[in-house]
């Protein structure tokens, strides 16, 4: 299974940090945040990887390479302007191929086991769901009902998307080159019983604002 890395984010609430370095090459203790995704997927035996980038995606190649010092592949899928998470992921089909594949975002921190996604996929894409962070608290994005996942809903016991994936290219068919979202051709494939979840319980922070790397840099640093 190939794995794509979702870099395109230019990281406005984390300037001054990015106005001179892309977001995934941000420094957490003492290393860049795409390096823990790419050591961890070539631990759980992802050696193919695509990373689509836009905000100073040429620092982002120039740092990587080929991947061969992580012991990965990498193939990069430069957006002119960013393409919104469906539009990059559309756009990267190319080389990601014609079977399902893993999806990071770029920008979270994680302890996650990415060995527990190589499993046959069951419909369209499969989501790995959290408890709704501090930033996010109410509502959230979806539920899961005996391991479907459904859109939020009052009273439900909602849970936060956690940037990782697995998604069969079929669930972009009748696509076009552009930038669109993501969600809406989710929330499709769920209204159809296509879109299976787990809800993990390990550490996960969404690396969005000076604050939150902060605390990834408090749990480094404590050996957490």
């Amino acid at each position: 299974m190939k794995a794509m890395i979702l870099a395109a984010g230019k990281g406005e609430r984390m300037r001054p940090l990015t106005l001179h370095t892309p977001k995934p090459l941000v420094q957490a203790g003492g290393k860049r945040l795409i390096e823990y995704h790419l050591e961890a997927l070539a631990k759980a035996g992802f050696t193919d990887i695509v990373i689509n980038h836009a905000w100073l995606g040429q620092q982002i190649e120039g740092y990587l390479g080929d991947g061969a010092q992580f012991g990965v592949r990498i193939r990069y899928s430069p957006e002119g302007e960013p393409l919104e998470t469906g539009g990059g992921i559309f756009q990267a089909l190319a080389l990601l191929g014609d079977e399902p594949f893993l999806v990071v975002n770029g920008d979270i921190w994680t302890d996650y086991d990415f060995t527990r996604l190589k499993q046959p996929l069951k419909g369209l894409a499969h989501l790995v769901m959290v408890d709704n962070p501090a930033h996010h608290p109410s509502g959230g994005d979806f539920y899961l009902d005996h391991g479907l996942l459904h859109d939020a809903a009052a009273g439900a016991d909602n849970l936060t998307f956690s940037g990782i994936s697995v998604l069969d290219p079929k669930l972009f068919a009748g696509c076009s080159a552009g930038a669109f979202k993501l969600a809406p051709l989710l929330r499709e494939a769920m209204a159809k019983g296509l879109v299976t979840g787990e809800h993990m319980a390990g550490r996960w922070i969404d690396v969005g604002t000076l604050e939150r790397l902060a605390q990834v840099e408090t749990l480094l640093a404590a050996g957490q």
